[in-house]
């Protein structure tokens, strides 16, 4: 890795946490492009490159959050619970089955497009009743959280940055949701980047292990930028902040399609 590159992997942490951090995302899904397209990161050694992301970034928003009191609670220990398991089960999945970038692109426009679009349409035309007034039911959230944490893992974003839209979109409000999927975001991208760098690098020939200087670059960017998102939040309203996810969403993964397609 040479300075420019390192310089521009602080600056797009930075850049990223702090749009995306309140709502709840930690912005490794946003940094992933930057990291193929831009910085070379290999394949698939962008994936625990960017669990290493979530790992150093995460703390500046949830340090921010914790200070407000919206930290902790039932909705993050489920989350926990369903993500923790799923993002090791995606990490095998992503090295064995699934180690091209063309069809992880493809797969990730397919997961973000249709998520976009209907977190834009909730916002804009919503239900007259809430669908979730007191909070989804435990097992659902733990089931969902499951089979979004296989898909964080694959993906490199922990779970928790799919399950904010997710549970945005069916109602709940987005300054509970985001405290919550960032917490989930940290733990499970703990315990994904120790499944590559600890097991699946030493066992699987090619780019497995993440690059450390690069990811922990970015991760520095990102927990300052986090931190700045997270004070920000407030001054927010709730309809920009739904939109802002959806919008990131339906973004992304027009540019993945491009670049799976093309």
């Amino acid at each position: 890795m040479i300075w420019w590159q390192g310089l521009l992997g602080l600056a797009s942490g930075f850049l990223v946490a702090a749009v995306t951090a309140p709502v709840g995302v930690s912005g490794a899904v946003f940094l992933l492009p930057v990291q193929l397209s831009v910085l070379s990161v290999p394949s698939p050694a962008v994936t625990p490159t960017n669990l290493l992301f979530n790992v150093v970034a995460t703390p500046g928003a949830l340090l921010r959050y914790r200070r407000r009191g919206q930290l902790g609670g039932p909705l993050t220990r489920l989350l926990v619970l369903g993500t923790l398991p799923g993002v090791v089960i995606g990490a095998v999945v992503r090295v064995f089955l699934l180690p091209g970038p063309q069809a992880f692109r493809l797969l990730v426009a397919c997961l973000l497009l249709p998520l976009g679009l209907w977190l834009y349409v909730r916002t804009l035309r919503p239900p007259r009743r809430p669908i979730l007034t007191d909070g989804p039911s435990p097992r659902a959230v733990t089931a969902l959280a499951m089979a979004v944490g296989i898909v964080g893992g694959i993906y490199g974003i922990g779970g928790g940055s799919l399950l904010g839209p997710i549970l945005a979109g069916r109602g709940l409000p987005v300054t509970k949701v985001a405290p919550a999927a960032l917490a989930s975001t940290f733990i499970t991208s703990i315990a994904g980047a120790l499944a590559y760098a600890a097991v699946l690098a030493l066992t699987t020939p090619g780019d497995v292990a993440p690059i450390w200087a690069l990811g922990l670059l970015c991760g520095l960017g990102g927990l300052i930028g986090g931190y700045v998102g997270a004070h920000l939040q407030p001054r927010l309203p709730e309809s920009g902040l739904r939109l802002l996810l959806g919008t990131l969403a339906i973004a992304l993964a027009c540019l993945y399609a491009v670049q799976a397609l093309g």
